[in-house]
């Protein structure tokens, strides 16, 4: 699997007459995680709903491989938010097979995908768990494999690291270099600018 070049072109996005973005442009290269760095308010949150089309921009385009993304190419995404977004009675690895289900994979495959990915991230013991009854880093884990399930050609990750002890932060950092890799674009936002350094082939700041 190999993804596309993603860029982002002259981004500029306002909420009435507060300028979020204005003018960002950077790209996100296969085979590299990037890490995306920058205050509170910054705008990272608001670029990656742009690169999902979760939100529009006013101005800029965001290709992949130097055409518009579009609908078809964000299904090969995958994207974990900063506020989580898992069934909290479901269990775990039900949750993250019905997950790969809707991308299209049969049920037997889907199974054996999500046991194995959350096997990695070190959810073994707790697939028959539910969610709700997860420590939030565990929670953290399986948004991740949430994330992943699908083996997208770009991931996109809000603060991935948050809440996770250093024993986690290894492995989820082993499972995301594992995935670039593979040929991934990988982005990922994060407070901890030791992880980040650590880690990151490639590093955008954001600022005012």
């Amino acid at each position: 699997m190999t993804s596309g070049k993603l860029e982002l072109h002259g981004i500029t996005k306002s909420y009435g007459s507060r300028r979020v973005l204005d003018d960002v442009s950077f790209d996100v290269a296969p085979g590299r995680l990037t890490g995306f760095v920058g205050g509170n308010g910054a705008g990272k949150t608001t670029t990656m709903r742009i690169v999902l089309g979760l939100l529009s921009s006013d101005s800029g385009t965001v290709t992949l491989d130097g055409t518009a993304v579009t609908g078809d190419d964000r299904r090969n995404f995958g994207y974990m938010p900063e506020e989580r977004g898992l069934y909290p009675k479901m269990k775990v690895l039900e949750q993250i097979v019905y997950l790969a289900r809707l991308h299209g994979f049969s049920k037997a495959d889907a199974t054996t995908r999500a046991r194995a990915l959350l096997e990695e991230l070190g959810l073994g013991e707790r697939l028959n768990d539910n969610i709700e009854t997860l420590s939030l880093g565990n929670q953290q884990r399986a948004q991740i494999a949430a994330a992943l399930v699908h083996d997208p050609e770009v991931l996109i990750l809000d603060e991935p690291f948050s809440g996770l002890d250093p024993l986690a932060v290894d492995v989820v950092a082993g499972v995301l270099q594992e995935k670039a890799a593979a040929g991934a674009a990988v982005l990922f936002s994060s407070h901890q600018l030791d992880v980040v350094e650590r880690l990151c082939d490639d590093l955008v700041i954001i600022a005012g």
